[in-house]
């Protein structure tokens, strides 16, 4: 008996120093103090394994011992089994900053260091272009006109974004632009998303593209020459990466430039002769200035000893001879300006490179550094802000479309694609705002961004698919009065661009995280790379302290053992707990996968995409409880934390038996599987109860609907708007049920005509029963018209979608062999 207590002492003594990564000395006296009492006590046996594991912990752990035998033996083995890092994958993984991921990476995240990210809200200026210009311009659009009449926004639409500085967002107000924040850029694109073409055409300028590029990189004399003619729009700019063969692998970049002189106005100038093909570029029909990256040589030596420079940028005017440029792409669902770039013995002068000379060759890491904030800001707004939308027309709609005597929003069948619609808009207004909010304090966050295009792009798809589901014969009928068809049909383009989806989960999530955000895995890189050996076991040794911290952590948690101390209260606080225990088997699984597959783990893609789906998991549920704590709460809002915090870790621990069920080496994934989830899975999909409930509250005027939508375009303007008419039924809808049950269970009891089968109908025989007042009747007259105006779908000419009319089949013409063309005698009967 008194070996089975010491020995599980032993273990437990051992599971709270490895929880608390106490180091090799608290194993020692665990053990030794053990061993000990067992032989002072008599069980001489489990007292002699105790001491003996206790020498060789020492002997293993103990700095001055290790150094003299271990660490140089596993530094030699490191050295032939890590991967090579590439220069170019290098840059990747020094650019931005390292946050709240690293947070996750390491296994046991301090919240509070996420928690310190406070938020000052808007500026008063920022909330008052919200609330005024990008009021006025989302009213000048007509989504129809934009995408099927003109191919274009209208002149006065230019106009105005031109005027107001819409294209100056990010630019300083020292050079004439808005110096906005990254919250309230954000929000500006997410006001503007109802319509795909103004979104992209507002958010592409503000971006990755000369403007950013310039603030950050650019000479003096270009910052002052470009950067107030980009703010006031007399520029126009586009940047030129991608090309027919380098799309998501950018640093194989064919086009080139070389170094070389050439009379201009007869003087000799130094400069730069390109040859480049670019496609997909947007903005680039009507860019007045082109932003071009391309590998830079100089074969002469002309301006330095080496030949190839690297990836190098230039500022190119549109009229630069041998430049081609103004032919349109014709991207799928939306008309805004996209297109190819060509040219051939382009000569370009010295200056035009962004930053000048000193520059030259540092095009990668200038590409990268912007992408870090650029890919957290634009497509994830403009993916929330559509979904705010989405959210805003489907519960409106679904409310005032009735079917058996109900409104749809009280089926389940409608109310289960309505709660997922709210819960993903939910969580992207909350990640994106409380990334964006990270950035506003200095963070550049490169794995967030990938996370964030990745996941909110994808949520995007799955809302408007909800939504189409919902409104049904509406959505799928085009039309100027159908407002959701084109956004939908666009939405490939945002998975698509800017690092396609696949490749962003695949390979980058992860692959990018596993060596910037680890704790301990980029310095056992820097020592091999210095071959320095002190190094090398610092962090080596590091890095094993954690993986067993990790897996005592993750083990006792997933028992329900030691619950770990989080900063809240309430509802969040159980979530915040969970996503500290599976951030444990996150960081456990992830050094495993690393250390059994090696550099094979860059082509298990597979896998590494699960490794990633865990952290984006884990980052979204924790910026919703980021959102939670720190904004105010409506009536209703817990329903959707609970939904949204569940949806999200529910499919973190999928994500996990995936990569147990997976995992080559079959008895490392069921040992994983028995550290990270000893009692199988926790989060399940989110309950009924719930779906239902905010299905409810999302489909008519309440709290949590208004907050949902909010700082979203609901007013009339020049066109109609449908959130504002949606919004105004809502309002009166509680008035119009109340009408709806009296004469739908008079017409019931037969007290109607049985020809009253229309609503209108019913309230006018009402009327005439005396079962409404004239007042009701005159309120459900106009109630039901607006009802039936936003039910109906339009209808066209029959020619009118025939580009060339003379192909045009008229199938209702009588032909000279049908019966109708022939003499009545030849078709009668003898």
């Amino acid at each position: 008996m008194f070996t089975l207590l010491l020995t599980l002492l032993a273990v437990i003594g051992l599971l709270v120093v490895m929880r608390r990564e106490a180091g090799a000395k608290a194993a020692i006296a665990v053990l030794v103090v053990l061993g000990a009492a067992g032989l002072v006590l008599g069980a001489a046996v489990i007292g002699t394994v105790l001491l003996i594991g206790a020498g060789a912990t020492a002997i293993a752990g103990l700095p001055a011992l290790r150094r003299l035998w271990l660490t140089p033996r596993l530094f030699a083995i490191f050295k032939k089994m890590a991967p090579k890092v590439s220069d170019t994958e290098r840059t990747a993984l020094e650019a931005g900053s390292v946050s709240w991921d690293g947070e996750l990476f390491s296994g046991k995240p301090q919240w509070e260091s996420l928690l310190a990210f406070q938020d000052d809200g808007l500026r008063d200026d920022e909330q008052a272009f919200l609330d005024n210009q990008c009021t006025q311009v989302s009213g000048m659009c007509n989504a129809w006109d934009i995408a099927r009449e003109r191919a274009d926004l209208p002149q006065p639409v230019w106009d105005y974004l031109k005027k107001e500085g819409f294209f100056g967002m990010i630019i300083p107000k020292e050079y004439g632009g808005l110096g906005f924040s990254a919250k309230a850029q954000s929000m500006v694109l997410q006001k503007l998303s109802f319509n795909e073409t103004l979104m992209v055409t507002v958010g592409v300028p503000n971006s990755l593209g000369p403007g950013e590029l310039l603030v950050k990189y650019g000479t003096e004399a270009q910052k002052n020459h470009y950067l107030p003619r980009l703010a006031d729009g007399r520029e126009i700019p586009c940047f030129g990466l991608t090309g027919p063969r380098a799309g998501s692998d950018a640093t194989a970049l064919p086009d080139t430039g070389i170094v070389c002189k050439q009379t201009v106005n007869g003087q000799e100038v130094l400069g730069v002769r390109l040859n480049f093909e670019k496609r997909w570029i947007t903005l680039a029909p009507i860019a007045t200035v082109v932003g071009l990256a391309f590998r830079l040589f100089d074969p002469d030596k002309l301006i330095s000893e080496e030949e190839d420079r690297g990836i190098t940028l230039a500022l190119i005017p549109r009229d630069t001879q041998g430049m081609e440029i103004g032919r349109r792409h014709h991207p799928i669902g939306s008309p805004f300006m996209n297109g190819p770039i060509k040219g051939k013995d382009v000569f370009i002068p010295l200056d035009t490179i962004i930053g000048g000379k000193e520059m030259i060759g540092e095009g990668w890491r200038m590409l990268v550094e912007c992408l870090s904030i650029g890919r957290c800001v634009t497509l994830p707004s403009g993916a929330t802000g559509i979904g705010r939308y989405a959210l805003g027309w489907s519960g409106g709609f679904t409310r005032i479309r009735r079917q058996f005597n109900v409104p749809v929003a009280e089926m389940e069948g409608v109310q289960e694609p309505l709660a997922r619609i709210a819960s993903l808009a939910y969580i992207s207004a909350a990640t994106v705002y409380q990334t964006a909010n990270l950035i506003d304090h200095g963070e550049k966050p490169a794995v967030p961004s990938a996370i964030l295009k990745s996941q909110l792009t994808e949520f995007q798809r799955v809302l408007l698919s909800d939504a189409m589901d919902v409104h049904g014969g509406k959505a799928v009928t085009l039309g100027p009065r159908n407002y959701i068809g084109i956004g939908y049909s666009a939405n490939p383009v945002a998975i698509t661009v800017e690092g396609a989806n696949i490749m962003t989960r695949n390979l980058m999530i992860f692959g990018q995280g596993a060596i910037r955000c680890h704790p301990y895995v980029l310095a056992e890189l820097a020592a091999k790379d210095n071959d320095d050996v002190k190094a090398f076991d610092s962090a080596f040794f590091g890095h094993a302290g954690m993986i067993f911290g990790n897996a005592a952590r993750a083990f006792t948690q997933g028992l329900g053992l030691g619950k770990p101390a989080v900063p809240f209260e309430g509802p969040a606080k159980a979530y915040a707990a969970d996503i500290t225990r599976l951030s444990a088997g996150f960081s456990l699984c992830a050094d495993a996968a690393m250390a059994s597959l090696g550099s094979a783990l860059k082509k298990r893609e597979m896998i590494s995409a699960r490794l990633g789906d865990v952290l984006s998991n884990l980052y979204l549920a924790s910026m919703v409880l980021k959102q939670w704590q720190s904004s105010d709460k409506v009536d209703g809002e817990e329903a959707l934390l609970h939904y949204s915090c569940r949806f999200l870790l529910q499919r973190a621990e999928q994500a996990f038996v995936e990569i147990f069920d997976n995992l080559p080496n079959r008895a490392q994934g069921k040992a994983l599987k028995v550290m990270v989830m000893p009692t199988g899975r926790r989060w399940h999909k989110p309950h009924d109860d719930l779906a239902r409930a905010i299905a409810q509250r999302v489909s008519t005027h309440s709290a949590l609907r208004s907050k949902l939508i909010e700082n979203t375009w609901d007013q009339d303007g020049e066109v109609r708007n449908p959130l504002a008419r949606y919004n105004a039924l809502l309002e009166d809808y509680e008035r119009a049920e109340a009408l709806y049950r009296t004469v739908n269970k008079a017409y019931a009891k037969g007290e109607l005509p049985p020809t009253a089968l229309h609503p209108e109908q019913r309230i006018e025989a009402g009327l005439k029963k005396g079962l409404v007042s004239e007042e009701d009747a005159r309120f459900m007259r106009t109630f039901e018209a607006e009802v039936l105006e936003m039910l109906t779908v339009d209808d066209f000419a029959y020619d009118a979608f025939a580009n060339d009319k003379s192909t045009l089949i008229d199938h209702n013409a009588k032909t000279a062999n049908s019966p109708a063309a022939k003499p009545q005698a030849e078709t009668s009967a003898p």
